[in-house]
């Protein structure tokens, strides 16, 4: 019922991309090599760059922070269970402070966070660089699936379209 589709550049950033803008909300894991779910925040991703980075704001003074100077290496885990769209990410952070990036993502929303918006003094972003990924896409969704299955199983022929497979970048 699964199709494999490993994906390398340009196809891996778009679907990068489409993952990314459906789910934005990821958990986002520092201290990876602790494995114990203590660093792991929720934050929400504002963009996927042309080059496949992950971009989200983050306060300097977090313990998110403070774990990527560390070490670089995370993990990220986006999931929208409503549509069945999984994508579990590992790569490198980098923390940033460029305003003129923070100008360009900003969003009214992150004044709960940055009252001073990008030039509050706690402000910076991160930029996670994809080493690789995995993905599942069960495409038109949870319910549509469920439908498709059925008809699977009445019809003996296969009509759900899940797609799973590696991104390289």
């Amino acid at each position: 019922m699964n199709t494999t589709k490993n994906l390398d550049k340009t196809e891996g950033i778009s679907k990068l991309k489409k993952l990314v803008e459906t789910i934005t909300t990821c958990f986002f894991c520092t201290d990876i090599n602790n494995q114990n779910g203590s660093t792991t925040t929720v934050v929400t991703a504002q963009e996927v760059d042309e080059e496949g980075n992950i971009w989200f704001f983050s306060g300097l003074d977090t313990d998110r922070n403070r774990n990527i100077e560390l070490d670089k290496k995370v993990q990220l885990f986006f999931s929208d269970t409503s549509k069945n769209i999984y994508l579990v990410l590992n790569g490198e952070a980098e923390i940033v402070i460029d305003k003129i990036k923070m100008e360009k993502l900003w969003s009214p929303f992150l004044k709960i966070w940055f009252k001073d918006g990008v030039v509050d003094t706690n402000i910076s972003l991160i930029k996670v660089s994809s080493i690789d990924a995995h993905y599942w896409d069960n495409e038109g969704g949870k319910m549509v699936n469920f439908i498709k299955m059925i008809a699977s199983v009445v019809t003996g022929k296969d009509f759900v379209d899940a797609v799973e497979g590696k991104i390289k970048i």
